[in-house]
């Protein structure tokens, strides 16, 4: 989930904002990024589901899994969207204009809710560690620690170039899909 949610998902995020191509080539590329997110997000719910159920513990009992459930079902529902809108299909011009602010303050809200989750994900889990008897300062925990840590400066780099000026935009002026 780390990998798919968290850096893949950033990296699609960057690649629609810094890359210096065309619009629809940056919009495939953002597309495709995306779309291996999600499948591994997914797959990382299916993984924990399945791990819970072989050892014998309860599923959605923690804020972390709620909170990922409903990201998970979020950031399918905003990658759907934008497939239909700026995609294929494709939405009218109009649409497309009035869903593009909405799409992006969205998609940003969805990943700051998957890298707040990631911390919450990595407490959840030292606090278990610990409370099985791992150090508080082994090497272990600082691994879990340095991990979390290296997430969230990743999160805020991400939402840093959101924000920033990016290259100029060579448009080709034809919003047709691919």
């Amino acid at each position: 989930m780390l990998i798919g949610l968290i850096i893949i998902g950033g990296e699609a995020i960057i690649s629609y904002k810094s890359l210096p191509l065309k619009k629809q080539e940056k919009k495939l590329i953002h597309l495709v990024l995306h779309a291996v997110a999600l499948i591994l997000g997914i797959i990382g719910i299916y993984t924990a589901f399945k791990y819970h159920n072989e050892s014998g513990i309860a599923n959605l009992y923690s804020l972390h899994s709620w909170l990922g459930i409903a990201i998970i079902v979020l950031y399918g529902l905003q990658w759907i969207y934008g497939f239909l809108v700026f995609f294929f299909p494709g939405g009218s011009t109009t649409i497309r204009s009035e869903s593009l602010p909405w799409h992006v303050i969205v998609g940003v809200f969805a990943y700051i809710l998957a890298v707040a989750n990631a911390a919450i994900g990595f407490l959840e889990k030292l606090t278990f560690l610990e409370n099985s008897g791992l150090a508080k300062y082994g090497s272990e925990a600082l691994l879990v620690n340095f991990t979390a840590a290296v997430a969230i400066f990743y999160g805020a780099f991400v939402i840093l170039t959101v924000v920033s000026q990016g290259p100029p935009v060579e448009d080709d002026y034809s919003y047709t899909a691919i």
